[in-house]
């Protein structure tokens, strides 16, 4: 009896942490991995959501749209150096193409948050729905990392 309560507990606590490392999404041959964002301070309006976005399969696909409940908009964005000068532009579609992975990060593509609905706090989760042109929608759920990081902090075994 005392060895079933002590399995059942550990069986219990891996259940309940295991969404805490479950940051990977799939919807057909597409998979939205490490979704994160990064804290913001005090009353700043705007956030960022990066992830890597890879195609299983073998006919392309494109990320058309984002939204959250964290934003009143969400939108597809991109940095480019222009002049000397860094450069946010909004983009109609992210390409996701088969063997190549889509990489939203600090500095490049990313998914705009506008007019965020508090702020973004560190160790918070909150959802997004991607939209994409072929695979249809999937909601993923975004956590946040501390202020300034460039990565996300908790990378699964494996990766």
């Amino acid at each position: 009896m005392k060895s079933f309560l002590i399995a059942a507990v550990a069986v219990s606590a891996a259940l309940l942490t295991a969404p805490a490392f479950a940051q990977d999404f799939e919807i057909g041959n597409l998979r939205v991995e490490q979704p994160w964002a990064r804290a913001t301070p005090g009353r700043v309006p705007n956030g960022a959501v990066y992830m890597t976005l890879t195609n299983q399969g073998a006919t392309a696909d494109r990320l058309i749209g984002a939204s959250s409940p964290a934003a009143k908009h969400a939108g597809l964005h991109s940095h480019s150096m222009e002049g000397g000068v860094m450069k946010m532009r909004p983009v109609k579609a992210m390409e996701v193409t088969p063997g190549s992975p889509t990489v939203l990060a600090p500095g490049g593509l990313h998914i705009m948050l506008m007019g965020l609905t508090a702020p973004l706090k560190e160790g918070a989760r909150f959802s997004v729905t991607l939209t994409f042109e072929r695979a249809g929608s999937l909601e993923i759920e975004v956590t946040v990392e501390k202020l300034g990081a460039m990565q996300p902090s908790h990378r699964k075994h494996g990766s």
